[in-house]
């Protein structure tokens, strides 16, 4: 059978499966809409934290970022992994301890002002459609290859299957259904990886294979083989890297606290019985990223090998049939510069024939490998659970968002359970229409969108959320104050340097880049954001009155680990 066959068929079972799973588990009251019913295994909810935490930007693009960027692309694996841990460890326990559904919950509680709820739920609403942009565009990208659809139809595929589950499961549909998507991206990720393993270097573990030596008797290290074949186009070499250590530095931790301030991930603790199962839960999904974060360096390695060997110097005609598929997406483009029929792929921007898009690497990985047709297809199914998983993960954070911490706490407190579970469908219903637009207007590609969306949180929720949990006399003036700037600062440069827009409207190029303050790219600028953020709060702070006495027990209350049951609050 042909790719295409293969994927109805495979995507079309795992698709049944969502939605099987949707009906069986929709929601029947707030609690179950918003947090499942507080009742998921340490296990389950480590499974569904995990396809939550790992979207396409982990399973389509972090590979590709890495395969085309070499060493500096670790930053995100670094920023990334480092970020779970941190949530974990440092924020994870605490607010499930302090009981409330959503981070503008906590805020708003915590900060004991109605203001500081309405900061945070624009903060969560800019954050969240900044990453759930980035997923809808994976989703478009599998869809427009696969079922060789319009990229923009797939988006539209994506929507009403999201929609779907998300609306009617609500967080109880959404986490089993995640738990089906983490068995299928990770088995999807890991199958391709091994069998291209074992072909180019004969070791069956990717990981091990990165470091070890090809197959073909040669005794040459594949990472050696991958530097020369750079070298030989003109470009730095693999293991090597080009960008300034400060900006590596402050991606890195944009990146971290970015994840710890993540509203969709932060609910995920909440689902859980007690304290102590979030914690377990933290542990369990932590090594179920691993396996995929271990794998991605090593996937990278391969696709690109394989690519430079496949189309370096050979003749467009007598390209494989996958080319050809690429080339209609429009994400793999040839020109003929110089009308001889040769693909020339090098790092000469004048010279170079070939615009290979980032996304596409993990995706064309198996069809350049030559692995069966089935394996292809498998891919696709699992990079659309990585997409849909967290898509309806931020969905829900902003349709709750809405229902429970403008409507209910704000705009109509005597509203009745079925209204506002009916007020978080629609609010749902109209973020996936918002999502898609985004999907099919992306500002980039989706390593790059979900990166943004990163340092926004770090910008904004990151101070408020441990200034809040380990600063008893933080008050309410200073934390809005935090937040209000730090996320204008940020919104302000990723629109100056990411999408020019004080500079004529056109998307920034390189040549700008000495233009950057500090030197410091607007992937890694959420880190400079936060930082003003801590100082405007801390010093605002410092001039305006303590917080009442029963908010300053309350945040002695969530630190003490004893007697850490039942989570407080209503």
């Amino acid at each position: 059978m042909d790719v295409q066959t293969w994927t109805y068929i495979i995507v079309g079972i795992t698709f049944a499966i969502y939605i099987g799973i949707a009906i069986w588990s929709r929601a029947g009251s707030t609690k179950e809409f918003y947090v499942a019913g507080g009742g998921v295994s340490p296990l389950a909810n480590g499974m569904a934290t995990a396809a939550d935490w790992m979207s396409a930007a982990s399973f389509i693009s972090m590979a590709g970022i890495i395969s085309f960027m070499g060493f500096d692309g670790g930053v995100y694996l670094m920023g990334w992994t480092g970020g779970y841990v941190l949530l974990a460890l440092l924020l994870a326990p605490y607010l499930r301890k302090f009981g409330k559904f959503t981070v503008p919950d906590f805020i708003g509680d915590r900060y004991y002002s109605k203001t500081a709820r309405s900061v945070a739920v624009f903060c969560a609403l800019i954050v969240s459609f900044t990453y759930v942009a980035g997923q809808m565009r994976g989703v478009g990208v599998v869809f427009s290859r696969f079922l060789e659809v319009d990229i923009n139809t797939g988006v539209v595929i994506g929507m009403v299957i999201v929609l779907f589950y998300a609306v009617l499961g609500g967080m109880k549909g959404i986490t089993y259904t995640q738990v089906a998507q983490y068995c299928v991206l990770i088995f999807a990720f890991m199958v391709p990886a091994i069998f291209i393993s074992i072909q180019m270097t004969g070791n069956p573990i990717p990981q091990l294979g990165m470091g070890g030596t090809l197959a073909d008797g040669s005794g040459t290290y594949l990472l050696d083989k991958l530097n020369g074949l750079q070298a030989e186009l003109g470009f730095n070499e693999y293991t090597s890297g080009s960008k300034s250590m400060i900006d590596v530095f402050a991606i890195t931790l944009a990146l971290m606290v970015g994840t710890a301030g993540l509203p969709h991930v932060i609910v995920r603790f909440f689902t859980v019985k007690k304290v102590k199962d979030a914690r377990k839960s933290a542990g369990y999904a932590l090594l179920l990223i691993a396996i995929l974060y271990t794998t991605a360096p090593a996937v990278a390695v391969f696709a690109k090998t394989n690519l430079i060997e496949t189309v370096s110097e050979k003749e467009h005609k007598e390209m494989p049939e996958w080319f050809s598929k690429w080339e209609k997406t429009g994400l793999l483009k040839f020109e003929d510069k110089n009308a001889d029929g040769k693909i020339q792929y090098v790092a000469d921007k004048e010279k170079n024939e070939l615009t290979i898009d980032n996304d596409i690497m993990v995706l064309a990985n198996p069809e350049i490998a030559k692995l069966p047709n089935w394996v292809v297809a498998l891919l696709a199914a699992g990079a659309l659970a990585a997409a849909l998983s967290t898509a309806a993960g931020l969905l829900l954070v902003i349709s709750s968002s809405v229902s429970h911490d403008l409507i209910k706490k704000m705009i109509k407190p005597d509203i009745s359970e079925k209204g506002e579970l009916w007020a978080a469908r629609g609010a749902a219903a109209v973020a996936v229409v918002i999502a898609g637009y985004f999907g099919i207007n992306p500002p980039g590609f989706v390593a790059a969108v979900v990166a943004l969306a990163f340092g926004l949180a770090a910008a904004s929720f990151f101070p408020a959320i441990i200034l809040g949990i380990f600063y008893k006399k933080m008050n309410k003036e200073g934390a809005v104050a935090g937040m209000v700037v730090g996320m204008a600062l940020m919104i302000f440069y990723m629109l100056k340097f990411k999408f020019g827009v004080f500079d004529g409207g056109k998307e920034v190029v390189d040549s700008l880049k000495p233009d950057w303050w500090f030197g410091i790219s607007p992937e890694g600028f959420g880190t400079i954001a936060m930082i003003v953020n801590f100082i405007v709060a801390l010093v605002v702070n410092r001039f305006t009155p303590e917080p009442p006495q029963d908010v300053q027990e309350i945040v002695e209350n969530i630190r003490i680990p004893s007697g850490a049951g039942e989570a407080t609050g209503h």
